[in-house]
């Protein structure tokens, strides 16, 4: 590793702007002893590190030297597309061994050849323009390298037919495809399976790692290892995809694939008619019951005892309006399951649709009887959709028995992982085994499955490059008083810093009620989440000299803007999650009963782990300098606020505005 990451090893050499990191190649060799020694491994390797190549480089070592496929997971398609697009081929060119690579995304955002066909005919289209925009879809898909939406950069991004023409794997037919040896689904596969690294994102290997072993099994080829890139998803989206779904768009999408069966027979054409009615029927119904029951509010809400069926005064079970509701579409799905299932000489359409039927009632009878206390049921409303889900409390034995016991290698790693410098926390959520040393005294066998772990330096001194500011005299955030005296000292902050700043909430609420507040006050150009879309408003804040944006959390992380133009991230309040929240209760419930703490053992280290996402947005290259501003008094007068200190960059921490601006003394222009 020091001969590819020293000084002057082979990267050095190849790329002019290279840092030598020495916790980089701490990082690099750890693991490389992961997997030559079949380990598992855990890393914290903070912004500075230069995680990417770290483990990049050992995997491709790994997977060159001993024939086994490494599979990649990211966090999100943005990072899949940049270790695709710009690390791999850098590293191709450098490396002495060839070495090949694929990258895989999830079925929908693949254009479906089959569907496209049939779309032809089908009324799909919204509007005049979704004509235009359609033929440029059909033109494309048939010359296409990849059938990949992402190639459509000239297309609006939220193209309203997509969804009817897309590969979803509940109306693939496989190899019973007329077009399987051209499916783009096909040859992205046969791709994979000639690559030494495949790059995935985590929502994909969750969908195929629950999928595993089943008749519509894996879409990722076999692998030996694989790594981890913002593992600290990895448990919300493991058990988004071990549990069960059932939404109003599938139920649409089902009777909307019925209409283009081709189905010849008159008689059947119009048993299917009466059939499809019925269900459309019970289901409208069905799904209203839960506008009624949260009051057509959006948000996830749990799907209580009693939400079903009652107890009625003679001391027997009835059920609830939405019980029947629920009675009537199963008893309408039955029947056009019977309907599609007698017919002779079925077509693969056919066999498809008979599937999804007795999957969806399954996946339904699951949730409404809601009698397996391993699992919360919710229900979220989004925009026009209605989900209903069943979510397992606790991943931390499926991903142990699905994951950690049947693969030789699993690397997990981001730049927040370690809760007070402890790897406890994030272990115990996942199911990960004890480290290497404690699992061999306990007399544990050979090294596979054990796990080791790595706190890796940064590169960054964050002593001179930051400044944390607590401000003095703070109220507390439930007391009436603090939105006001908060919005003060953004103001401060922010004339400190000349703008150029993210101000991070916790809630909608507390974003809209700052900006409302802090905007009128400031001279410099306010831009506020939800005005547009995420990518213009991050183009907006770094083309916009002395921006402010004002946002919550889905720009805590994964956003990245260098150089002066963010020089100060202001946080609102310590980022615990929402109490209410079906899955985080059901969490919290379920720790208490096994005798444990939940706040200290699930909301202070998650929160912990949040704190440290936001606050990394700030130095995101050597050369950046910077102010971090936590607003909740909190961090120094709650007995758990050690807790979050101790876990914060060790930058120098003040409470006085003027001492913290001297962090700027180095630029030109005068501070105010």
């Amino acid at each position: 590793m020091e001969e590819i990451f020293g000084p002057d090893g082979l990267i050095a050499r190849a790329h002019p702007e290279y840092e030598h990191r020495p916790g980089q190649v701490e990082m690099a060799e750890a693991v490389l002893r992961a997997f030559e020694e079949r380990r598992h491994l855990i890393v914290e390797a903070g912004t500075g590190t230069g995680k990417t190549l770290a483990y990049l480089v050992p995997a491709i070592a790994a997977a060159v030297a001993r024939g086994g496929r490494v599979v990649v997971s990211t966090g999100t398609k943005n990072l899949q597309e940049q270790l695709m697009e710009k690390d791999i081929p850098f590293l191709q060119r450098v490396l002495p061994k060839k070495f090949s690579a694929a990258y895989m995304k999830g079925r929908s955002n693949y254009v479906c050849l089959s569907r496209v066909k049939r779309a032809e005919t089908s009324p799909i289209l919204d509007g005049l323009d979704d004509i235009d925009y359609f033929d440029a879809v059909r033109r494309w898909s048939r010359d296409s390298a990849a059938g990949d939406r992402a190639e459509l950069v000239e297309l609006p991004e939220n193209l309203t037919f997509w969804r009817h023409i897309d590969a979803r794997s509940e109306i693939c037919t496989g190899q019973k495809c007329a077009d399987y040896d051209a499916c783009y689904i096909t040859r992205m596969r046969q791709r994979a399976a000639d690559a030494d690294i495949v790059i995935v994102n985590h929502h994909l290997f969750f969908a195929d790692l629950a999928l595993r072993g089943g008749e519509y099994g894996q879409v990722i080829p076999d692998y030996s290892a694989v790594i981890f890139d913002e593992a600290h998803q990895v448990e919300d989206v493991a058990a988004e995809y071990f549990g069960a779904q059932v939404s109003n768009f599938q139920l649409e999408d089902m009777l909307r694939d019925l209409q283009m069966l081709p189905v010849t027979d008159a008689g059947l054409n119009r048993e299917l008619t009466r059939a499809s009615g019925r269900v459309a029927r019970f289901a409208e119904q069905f799904w209203m019951g839960f506008a009624r029951e949260s009051r057509a509010d959006e948000g996830r809400f749990p799907l209580a005892p009693g939400t079903f069926a009652r107890k009625n005064r003679e001391g027997g079970v009835e059920a609830t309006p939405l019980g029947d509701a629920y009675l009537g579409l199963d008893g309408a799905l039955q029947r056009l399951e019977t309907t599609l299932d007698v017919i002779r000489e079925k077509p693969p359409e056919v066999e498809n649709l008979v599937r999804r039927i007795r999957e969806t009632r399954f996946n339904l009878e699951f949730i409404v009887a809601g009698d397996d206390r391993r699992y919360v049921y919710w229900v979220e409303r989004r925009g026009r959709g209605t989900f209903l889900r069943a979510s397992p409390i606790d991943v931390s034995t499926l991903l142990q028995d699905k994951l950690f016991d049947r693969v030789e290698t699993v690397v997990l790693t981001s730049a927040t992982l370690a809760s007070a410098g402890s790897f406890d926390f994030i272990k115990q959520r996942l199911g990960l085994a004890p480290p290497a040393e404690d699992d061999e005294a306990a007399g544990g066998g050979g090294g596979a499955g054990k796990t080791d772990e790595l706190v890796a330096t940064s590169g960054y001194n964050y002593e001179e490059q930051a400044v944390l500011y607590l401000p003095p005299r703070m109220p507390e955030p439930r007391n009436p008083a603090w939105i006001e005296r908060a919005a003060a000292e953004v103001v401060g902050l922010l004339n400190v810093s000349r703008g150029r700043a993210f101000v991070l909430s916790t809630s909608l609420s507390g974003m809209r009620a700052l900006y409302d507040r802090v905007a009128p006050e400031v001279d410099f150009p306010c831009f506020v989440q939800g005005s547009m879309a995420k990518a213009g408003l991050l183009d907006r804040f770094r083309s916009t000299p002395h921006a402010v944006l004002f946002a919550t959390s889905s720009f805590w992380q994964g956003v990245d803007v260098r150089g002066r133009q963010l020089s100060c991230v202001i946080i609102d309040k310590l980022p615990f999650a929402v109490p209410t929240d079906p899955v985080v209760a059901a969490r919290q419930r379920f720790i208490e009963e096994q005798g444990g703490s939940s706040f200290y053992e699930y909301s202070v280290p998650q929160a912990i782990i949040t704190l440290k996402q936001g606050l990394g947005r700030l130095i995101r290259s050597a050369t950046d300098r910077g102010l971090l501003a936590v607003l909740d008094p909190r961090l120094r007068t709650a007995a758990y606020g050690r807790l979050f200190l101790a876990s914060l960059p060790p930058c120098r921490v003040t409470s006085s505005l003027a001492d913290a601006a001297t962090v700027f003394e180095s630029e030109q222009t005068p501070v105010r």
